[in-house]
């Protein structure tokens, strides 16, 4: 595997990822109930943004860098704190040089009794992930495939929680295998949450996705999308999508609010899609 998420940290994508990520466990936590977290590819956890990748590719500077200086005071603000308080964590002394990936990010909202699955096969990520989350008994870290760690560490006993499937997309079969992990995970937990997140370069895969995951019969996925631009031919990163199975019922409000004003701070060319592919039963 070549890819590495340290030249795309803190992009725009991520922040539209994490922003969600971090409304679900926002959610989760409203429940005294524990809760588990499963990351089926977590990668290194965290990203310096002055290192020599996000150095030659500063994506960074046009995502979270954008958010972090100009917090919005309104009721997206509001929702999109709990984000920005995480990643201010990580930088005490006020100046944007580390990114938290979604292990840490989740770690963050784990409350005494709740756990988080890491997983990650690539080697220099996996130590990388193992240093940053060592020490935390609430935490086991997993150098395992991704594909492989959904189904084995589910369900969880503590019968709630949210899996979490961002596989780096290197290859094209990533998007073929989604549906089909999708499915195999729903059967052996349905109630369970389920967080997708795949790239927009140009229609074909995410539409053939959301077409498959139709046919799956699965009821209650919300599909969110985030456009810097329309597709170009050349196949740029232009947006991001996620797909979420069973989510909180509050989240399609909260990201209403939201998703334009990101699309104000990151994309004014670009635009937003939150719609149902499957409604609720």
């Amino acid at each position: 595997m070549n890819y590495q998420h340290a030249f795309h940290a803190g992009n725009f994508a991520d922040v539209h990822k994490h922003i969600v990520l971090v409304r679900i466990l926002e959610h989760l936590r409203e429940k005294p109930a524990p809760f588990r977290v499963v990351d089926s590819h977590a990668g290194a956890g965290r990203y310096d943004l002055y290192g020599p990748e996000a150095t030659r590719s500063p994506e960074w500077q046009d995502g979270i860098a954008r958010l972090f200086v100009a917090p919005s005071r309104d009721e997206a603000g509001t929702l999109i704190k709990p984000y920005l308080d995480i990643v201010a964590a990580s930088n005490p002394d006020g100046t944007l040089r580390v990114y938290p990936g979604s292990p840490l990010i989740a770690k963050a909202l784990l409350r005494q009794n709740d756990r988080l699955i890491a997983c990650e096969l690539e080697p220099r990520a996996a130590a990388a992930l193992k240093g940053v989350l060592r020490g935390d008994a609430r935490v086991k870290v997993l150098a395992l495939d991704g594909w492989m760690a959904v189904n084995a560490n589910i369900p969880p006993k503590e019968r709630r929680g949210l899996v979490l499937i961002d596989p780096p997309y290197e290859e094209a079969a990533d998007f073929t295998r989604l549906s089909g992990a999708l499915a195999g995970a729903h059967r052996k937990w349905p109630t369970g949450i389920y967080l997708l997140w795949y790239p927009i370069k140009h229609r074909d895969g995410p539409d053939a996705v959301a077409r498959q995951v139709r046919q799956l019969g699965i009821p209650k996925i919300l599909r969110c999308e985030f456009m810097l631009e329309r597709p170009r031919t050349e196949g740029g990163l232009v947006g991001s999508g996620l797909m979420m199975v069973n989510p909180p019922y509050p989240l399609e409000r909260d990201m209403r609010i939201v998703l334009p004003a990101l699309g104000r701070l990151l994309a004014p060319k670009g635009g937003h899609r939150l719609d149902w592919l499957a409604p609720e039963r």
